[in-house]
């Protein structure tokens, strides 16, 4: 009984097989200048890096500017 309770808990810390990267962000759009906040979910490695590399393009295509990427999670 201590064993699958042991193993019941390990299953809840490490989370779901394939768990989403999100990403939160801050754009822009010029002329008039607006302000956006986003969150997005990100593909790969659940870093900055590539988090500020997606979101670039994928803002751009929209029109939009990347401005910061604040945090990446594991969801």
């Amino acid at each position: 009984m201590k064993t699958l309770a042991s193993l019941a808990l390990a299953a809840l810390v490490a989370g779901p097989a394939g768990a989403a990267c999100i990403a939160e962000y801050k754009a822009k759009r010029d002329d008039p200048l607006k302000l956006f906040y986003g969150t997005a979910e990100i593909a790969g490695a659940c870093t900055l890096a590539a988090a500020r590399a997606q979101l670039e393009a994928q803002l751009a295509s929209e029109g939009l500017t990347l401005l910061k990427v604040l945090s990446v999670r594991q969801e």
